[in-house]
């Protein structure tokens, strides 16, 4: 970014020169980015996230950023303009400048700054009353214990922790910070189950009605007599596409959620049946602008896009075939 184009993003949003946090500021900063941020970034700021392992080139760590190689005024510019050639998209539809502001202010003062361990995400206004009751899995989180290391040289406690983890953690905190030995992720989407529900007090899980409405859309539809580029393209499908479109294609899952616009749900027929399959193609081959959804021209190839194609037309909706001219 060129300093003259910063300083007319400072003239534009008349932002104060100096960067001392004001409390209210940093509230709504702080509560802006664990909504629309920390998904990529992390809570900390450190883009060690399962979000981050999916992304090339990956989110921004602002813990390594400097004052000055990440000044205040740069951190406004992304955010209204994004980055074009990476997932960082732009949030001038979403955000007000005031919100952007404040935002940024909380960004470059808590991790560029302060380097803050934390983003205090997990507060019982966020809906984690007594996050202390997960102590156990903490180690796994901030990597203190890798997540690879074998089950049998884990003591009781630290077991425990670890199936905390995985089995609620997971999503948001990736593996802290993974030994070379670690396995790579399995692209499979993963809902973070809310409503109060804990896992350190066994008890029936109901994805409808009980530990989280989003558990319902991890669910794949299970199909018969698939051909093989179908079978090939469930495969895509389920281990890229539906981290955020969902397994059952809704995009209704936890992680859709949080994005916005949301994930196209590809079982809205009013919407599916207006797109030609060469659309359809044309959009996973080349992304949506202002929105999540990347291009997959340089990660899957032609014939595995097509093959994507043949499984949302089995399992979705059916795309039609433009007619000839």
């Amino acid at each position: 970014m060129k300093v003259r184009a910063i300083a007319a993003v400072l003239a534009a949003l008349s932002l104060p020169t100096s960067a001392t946090p004001v409390p209210d500021v940093m509230a709504e900063g702080r509560a802006i980015y664990n909504f629309r941020c920390y998904f990529c970034h992390g809570y900390s700021g450190n883009a060690k996230t399962v979000a981050a392992s999916f992304l090339a080139p990956p989110p921004t760590d602002f813990t390594k950023a400097s004052e000055t190689s990440l000044p205040e005024a740069k951190i406004i510019a992304t955010v209204q303009t994004g980055r074009p050639g990476t997932a960082m998209k732009s949030f001038s539809s979403i955000l007000s400048d005031k919100e952007t502001r404040s935002v940024a202010r909380f960004v470059f003062d808590e991790f560029v700054v302060r380097k803050a361990a934390n983003t205090q995400y997990h507060t019982a206004e966020n809906g984690w009353p007594n996050h202390e009751r997960y102590r156990m899995a903490f180690p796994f989180a901030t990597g203190e214990i890798p997540l690879a290391q074998p089950w049998e040289t884990l003591s009781a406690e630290q077991a425990r922790g670890k199936r905390l983890f995985l089995e609620t953690c997971v999503t948001c905190h990736d593996r802290g910070a993974p030994a070379t030995q670690d396995l790579p992720w399995e692209a499979r989407p993963l809902s973070y189950p809310r409503n109060n529900f804990s896992y350190t007090v066994p008890q029936k899980v109901d994805a409808t009605t009980s530990a989280s409405p989003y558990a319902l859309h991890d669910i794949p539809p299970k199909l018969k007599r698939l051909t093989r580029t179908e079978r090939k393209g469930e495969k895509l499908f389920q281990s890229n596409c539906a981290f955020c479109h969902a397994a059952d294609g809704t995009g209704k899952n936890w992680i859709g959620s949080f994005l916005e616009p949301h994930p196209r749900n590809l079982r809205d027929a009013e919407f599916m049946s207006r797109i030609t399959r060469q659309h359809f193609v044309g959009i996973v081959r080349e992304g949506l602008p202002d929105t999540s959804m990347p291009a997959w021209k340089n990660v899957l190839s032609a014939a595995e896009i097509e093959s994507v194609a043949d499984y949302v037309n089995r399992a979705f909706h059916p795309l039609h075939k433009a007619p000839t001219k």
